[in-house]
């Protein structure tokens, strides 16, 4: 059963969704640029027989509020705020493409607070060629002043976030969409390395992997995450290839 919920967070309407047993250790999900909460419905019900899943609408998506002022800074300090709020000590966290920047933003900068971390296809932060997106037609459910400030971040970033990824201190699983993904791979295995406990992996799905091969997904997810029954969490080797499976 999925709650939805919302908190409020230094006068920051934040909606999420919460799933799980109450007793289980939490997960926080972070979705992409212009995505929501919702977006991670194909996975988080596996992923709540073992955790306590919150998803976000981080501001200026979905059911969060809109307020104008954007960054990906402000949407860590959002992060922040939403686990004191629900008196989340430490947590693991998950975060796609945009959320998974927000993600490493938080680790680097609250270490104490992060067990484990998953990127899922995150690009290392390094400038790249500026381009100016096209607004889709019709409503959005997402605020577009939000997508300009945001990929002007991404597309410059500050050049400290490159530096924070060392300060780290969580077990790090960055997981690429191989070739058919637009962000450069080569950036993600550098992402990987640059974390002390970081390691990456490969499955070969795009960029939209824990929607287009949600299976394999869960599966890495859980090998990473989850401790083997009487003895320690099974481990993945930096680049590991998992063979695509049906799902």
């Amino acid at each position: 059963m999925v709650d939805h919920r919302s908190v409020d967070v230094g006068g920051i309407r934040l909606a999420y969704q919460v799933s799980g047993p109450p007793e289980a250790p939490p997960l926080v999900l972070l979705h992409a640029l212009g995505e929501d909460a919702a977006d991670w419905d194909v996975v988080a019900p596996v992923l709540a027989r073992s955790w306590r899943v919150y998803a976000l609408d981080l501001r200026g998506h979905g059911r969060s509020d809109w307020p104008g002022d954007y960054s990906l800074q402000l949407m860590r300090d959002d992060v922040l705020g939403f686990l004191d709020a629900l008196a989340l000590d430490r947590v693991d966290l998950m975060g796609h493409s945009m959320g998974g920047i927000v993600a490493y933003l938080f680790a680097g900068e609250y270490p104490q607070r992060v067990d484990r971390l998953v990127l899922e296809d995150v690009p290392v932060p390094r400038p790249r060629e500026q381009s100016t997106p096209i607004r889709p037609d019709g409503k959005l459910t997402f605020d577009w002043e939000m997508v300009l400030a945001v990929r002007r971040q991404i597309d410059t970033p500050d050049p400290e976030w490159l530096e924070g990824l060392s300060k780290i201190t969580a077990e790090t699983l960055a997981v690429a969409g191989g070739p058919g993904s637009h962000v450069p791979q080569e950036g993600i295995v550098e992402l990987a390395r640059r974390v002390p406990r970081g390691r990456a992996v490969t499955i070969p799905a795009g960029h939209l992997i824990h929607n287009a091969q949600p299976t394999v997904f869960v599966a890495v997810a859980l090998r990473f995450m989850q401790p083997s029954a009487g003895g320690p969490r099974p481990s993945l080797q930096p680049d590991d290839e998992v063979p695509l499976r049906n799902g």
